[in-house]
């Protein structure tokens, strides 16, 4: 059998620490990358992109910021979808104040001023934790939405409170407004996946997510033996604060175009991503865009199926999609509470020993 171990020995520290361990694993990511870089932007169409593959990516990368938090420092956040909102607005702002600077400048500064938010906001995990937390996070949430609603200098007082990406271009080629290729959006939003998903995967294996886990599994013994609980936790709010701006700015500048805050960025969004991660597997890079995936994945699917195979009428479907959508939800966390992440593990233990009984 190709998935084994024997035979593969490993002779330095760094080898036996790498995120794949088995060949089989490694030459399957490779391929996978060359596909993602090398035939998907051949194949691509407007449809794939705007209805399946940009969200998934964004969303990706929201679900991995919510994860260092959540998954992988314990603390429980409800306010995703606010802080997606600075994300989006500080991108506008760089975007209108500065039009020569380069759209990965603004989608960096645009995490980077999410970052200080989300260091703001962590304050509180000092003292509250665990429901309360998450009370003081969905605060925050509202209380986002609302500023942006109410202060005119955010949406540079437009009549209509609305905020639309200026156009701007990258090597040349649009990558805002109406005339943006399909591969271009793409290949953009790939880049900015395959960078923070190599970053994240190293912090967290390294001092910091150590610290993390430690103040996540138990953060009295986690002080005890050195570790800053308050450090620790801010920089978590950070890191994750910074990835879900980063998606947030994606989401208005390249995918959207024009957002309204309530509408976007509303409660609902919040839950969406805490939904990615507790489906996809907390703790787990695989798990972010595992449930990512199938958040947006599972409502494409039953669209088609109820309103172009069954002709259902939209609206229709649509409330089906969230009963439907929401019950498997129930069920998936009744029958595996780790998530896909889990699932993928156990499958994959099991392949390792076939034929033999686990």
């Amino acid at each position: 059998m190709l998935y084994r171990e024997s035979g593969d020995f490993k002779t330095s520290y760094s080898q036996d620490q790498q995120t794949f361990p088995i060949v089989f694993d490694r030459v399957g990511y490779f391929i996978l990358l060359a596909l993602a870089l090398l035939v998907v932007p051949l194949i691509i169409n407007d449809y794939w992109v705007n209805a399946v593959i940009l969200p998934f990516l964004i969303y990706s990368i929201a679900a991995i910021g919510l994860n260092i938090l959540t998954g992988y420092c314990g603390q429980v956040s409800l306010g995703s979808g606010g802080f997606m909102a600075v994300g989006a607005y500080a991108s506008y702002k760089l975007m209108t104040a500065f039009p020569d600077m380069s759209m990965v400048i603004v989608i960096l500064l645009s995490g980077g001023v999410t970052a200080l938010v989300g260091l703001l906001f962590g304050l509180p995990s000092l003292r509250i934790k665990g429901f309360y937390l998450a009370v003081a996070t969905l605060a925050a949430q509202f209380f986002l939405v609302w500023l942006f609603n109410r202060v005119p200098w955010f949406y540079n007082y437009s009549a209509t409170g609305m905020i639309k990406a200026p156009e701007r271009t990258i090597f040349g080629q649009p990558i805002t407004g109406a005339e943006v290729s399909p591969a271009i959006s793409y290949l953009f939003c790939l880049g900015f996946v395959l960078f923070l998903a190599w970053i994240a995967r190293n912090m967290t294996r390294g001092v910091n997510g150590r610290k993390w886990m430690a103040i996540r599994d138990m953060d009295i013994a986690a002080e005890i033996i050195g570790v800053n609980p308050l450090r620790t936790k801010l920089t978590a709010f950070a890191a994750s604060s910074f990835y879900v701006g980063v998606a947030g700015a994606l989401l208005f500048s390249v995918y959207l175009g024009s957002v309204e805050v309530g509408e976007a960025f509303g409660v609902g969004k919040s839950f969406l991503i805490l939904f990615m991660i507790i489906i996809g597997g907390l703790g787990s890079m695989f798990g972010s865009f595992a449930g990512a995936a199938f958040m947006v994945l599972m409502p494409v699917l039953l669209k088609n199926i109820m309103v172009g195979q069954f002709g259902w009428a939209p609206d229709l479907a649509a409330h089906f999609e969230f009963v439907i959508v929401g019950g498997l939800i129930v069920l998936f966390l009744i029958l595996e509470p780790h998530g896909i992440a889990q699932l993928w593990r156990i499958a994959k233990e099991k392949l390792r020993l076939w034929p033999f009984p686990h």
